[in-house]
This record gives C-alpha cells, sequence and structure tokens, in this order.
C-alpha cells in the first residue's frame, strides 16, 4: 500500500509495517511483539495503525493542545485527506495471510484503547473517522498524556503506569468534603473560575484518597495529576510550563502531607507559584495539597513569645499563615466518631457481601481500633482487610 501521499500523518513513513521494506514474516513478528505490549487485539494492522494515529504526536494532535482544543478547516481537511488514503486500512479491508493476525487476542488486553476501537467500529468514512480522532485528540490528548492519568516529575513529566483505581464512591463518608471537592474540580475542568484545594485533617481520613479519585472520575473529560514532592518545588516554574503546553487539558499539581518547619525555604516557591510570582500560573493548573497542619509552617512557642529575636513579631506570625491562605478553598476531614467509624466497616463489609450483626461488628471493629492507629477510614479498612483475610 502507498502512503507517500501522505501530509499531516508523514510520520508513519517511518514505520516498517506500513512502509514494505520487510518481508511478511518480520511483519507479523513486529506486529505481535507490540499487540502483546500495546494491548491490541483484532485485526493488527487496523489496531497498530489506529494506535500510532492516537498515540504518536502528529501536526493535528499538538496543534489541538497548543490552541486549547481549536484547529482550522483548512489543517482539517488536510487531515482527511490522511485518512481518505488510509481508508482501506482503517476500515479493516487490509487483511494478512496469517490469520493469527486478523484475530489476535492479546494476553493482556488494552480495555482504554479498545473504546477507540469500537468507536471506530460502526464509522465508514473519511469525515466520519477523522472527526472521531479529532474528537479524541480533544478528550484525550497524544502521546504520554492520552495514555496516563497521572505523572510523576523527573525532569519531565514521567507517566505512573499503575495508577489506583479508586472511585469516589469507594470512600465511605465524608459526603460535605465530596460535594467541595467535587464542586471545585468540575469548576475546574469545565473551563470556569476555579481554586486551589487545600484539605486538612487527622490521618487516614482519606484526603489523599479524595485527590486521586478525581482523576478517575475526569480523566475523560481531561483531567491529569502531577504528583510532586516538597524539594521539587522548586521545579514548579518549570513544571507549569511543561504543562501550559496542553492547554486543552487539565492538572492537578499534587502535594501529600504537606507541611514545613521554620528552618524550610521551598514554602515560599509554592507561595510564589500560587500568587504573586512574575510568570502567572496557567489557566489549565491548579494546586491541590493535603496536610495534617491548618498552617502549614509550624509555628513554636517561641515564635509567639515577646522576646522572639523577629523585631516585627506580627509579619513572622502573618508569613506562616499566608501560605494557607493563599489556597482558595480549605476543606476539614475529622476524625470519624464511633458510630460513623462502624457504619464504615460496616459498608465496606456489605460491598463485599459479609453482613456482621451489630454487636459483633461493635465488639471487632472497637477492638480493632484500641490496638491500631486509632478511628479513621484507613483503620476501618484495615480491620476488613483482616477479617476478609481470616475467612
Amino acid at each position: 500500500m502507498n502512503l507517500q501521499g501522505l501530509i499531516v500523518c508523514r510520520n508513519l513513513l517511518d514505520e516498517e509495517i506500513f512502509g514494505g521494506a520487510i518481508d511478511e514474516f518480520e511483519i507479523a513478528a513486529r506486529l505481535i511483539e507490540r499487540a502483546e505490549r500495546l494491548g491490541l487485539s483484532g485485526n493488527l494492522y487496523r489496531a497498530y495503525l489506529i494506535y500510532l494515529l492516537a498515540h504518536e504526536p502528529n501536526l493535528i494532535s499538538t496543534t489541538l493542545e497548543a490552541q486549547g482544543g481549536k484547529i482550522g478547516e483548512s489543517l482539517r481537511e488536510i487531515f482527511k485527506h490522511d485518512v481518505e488514503i488510509l481508508l482501506p486500512i482503517l476500515r479493516g479491508e487490509v487483511w494478512s495471510d496469517l490469520k493469527i493476525l486478523n484475530l489476535y487476542k492479546p494476553t493482556v488486553a488494552n480495555k482504554t484503547f479498545a473504546e477507540l476501537m469500537r468507536r471506530l467500529d460502526n464509522l465508514r468514512s473519511a469525515d466520519e473517522i477523522a472527526d472521531a480522532f479529532i474528537e479524541h485528540y480533544k478528550n484525550f490528548g497524544y502521546g504520554d498524556i492520552a495514555t496516563y492519568r497521572a505523572f510523576r516529575w523527573d525532569n519531565g513529566l514521567v507517566g505512573v503506569r499503575h495508577f489506583e483505581t479508586i472511585r469516589l464512591d469507594d470512600l465511605i463518608g465524608y459526603a460535605h468534603q465530596k460535594e467541595l471537592l467535587t464542586g471545585n474540580t468540575t469548576a475546574f475542568v469545565d473551563g470556569k473560575p476555579a481554586n486551589n484545594v487545600l484539605l486538612v485533617g487527622a490521618r487516614g481520613t482519606g484526603k489523599s484518597s479524595g485527590v486521586k479519585a478525581l482523576v478517575n472520575e475526569y480523566y475523560s473529560q481531561g483531567l491529569r495529576l502531577v504528583q510532586i514532592t516538597k524539594p521539587q518545588l522548586k521545579a514548579l516554574p518549570d513544571i507549569m510550563e511543561a504543562l501550559r503546553k496542553f492547554l486543552s487539558k487539565r492538572f492537578i499539581i499534587f502535594l501529600d502531607d504537606l507541611s514545613f518547619e521554620e528552618s524550610e525555604a521551598e514554602y515560599k516557591y509554592l507561595k510564589s507559584a500560587i500568587e504573586g510570582g512574575v510568570e502567572s500560573r496557567p489557566e489549565n493548573v491548579l494546586i491541590y495539597a493535603t496536610s495534617n497542619r491548618r498552617h502549614l509552617i509550624r509555628e513554636t512557642w517561641r515564635d509567639r513569645s515577646e522576646d522572639h529575636d523577629e523585631l516585627y513579631r506580627d509579619d513572622s506570625t502573618n508569613e506562616t499563615i499566608s501560605l494557607s491562605d493563599r489556597f482558595g478553598l480549605i476543606i476539614h476531614y475529622y476524625a470519624p466518631t464511633q458510630a460513623e467509624y462502624l457504619e464504615i466497616i460496616r459498608s465496606m463489609l456489605k460491598r463485599r457481601g459479609i453482613e456482621l450483626d451489630a454487636e459483633t461488628l461493635r465488639i471487632e471493629g472497637l477492638r480493632w481500633e484500641m490496638s491500631h492507629s486509632g478511628r479513621n477510614g484507613r483503620t476501618a479498612q484495615q480491620f476488613v482487610n483482616y477479617y476478609l483475610g481470616q475467612r
């Protein structure tokens, strides 16, 4: 098949599988290797081409990202021209003499990619297929941004391969906190004004899980998470500049269990990034942080004393408080009451099809609480794990 007429998808010419430079057995070997590595199924010629179009950057996908989901009509027409050339493969009309390549079943299927494949199954024209890819680029992006829900920073974005699959419905209790969190995040994803968020409260109350669950809820709407550590706060300008390139996506920069000692200066980078720096924060970025402290910078009794070395003590106190105030939304998480703690356990067990009588639940649940880290959702989950393991 001659692909020399491609214009915006000319990167496909670098792929020898479609270039005809290797024999059919080498093509088969490479297609099977990619099918197993990428989780491709069905007609592997078609599946691999769709994967390349969806994943590898081209002028269409990069323009959509840079322009916040917008694309000119001329560029759209050129893309349709390329899709017309690729149409026989995209419609599954190119088959291999090796039947296994036409109905391949990988060891582990790529479920996310399979959704795009199913959508394309019912489309026949170049116009329909081109528009489907454009919609895919708008919703998911390309490359690692399309593949991963969460990232870490290592002098660049690095995808997290095994991100937690937790959903908001998995988090029992804290309905008011979840409502505040989802309300702010929904506004952010919809392109409306939204606030940076500080989640404050006792350990084990689901603060971090709540933030991670948001990404799973809003992934298809373009939300991604970038988790960084306190020492990486110095790199915030670089991180934000990298995220600025993906304007059709929304990013939460996530700082877990955040607090500062009075001798640590990293908080100034965070303070500047949230508000007041020379370079503005991109509109597609918010910062969410969790902490056990309402005021992120530790204040000692010495800080409050009249003979403290600081000449203007009120200024020093305001400095420690103002960082928390930079977060427009502060959500408080409190340790559950005994009744709420037992209800969390009951709900977790019920989801596993187990009903404990109230007295047994109370005795066993409270016994576990007293011998572990107190009364919270994490302790409840640990008890449920123990109970299920003993059955």
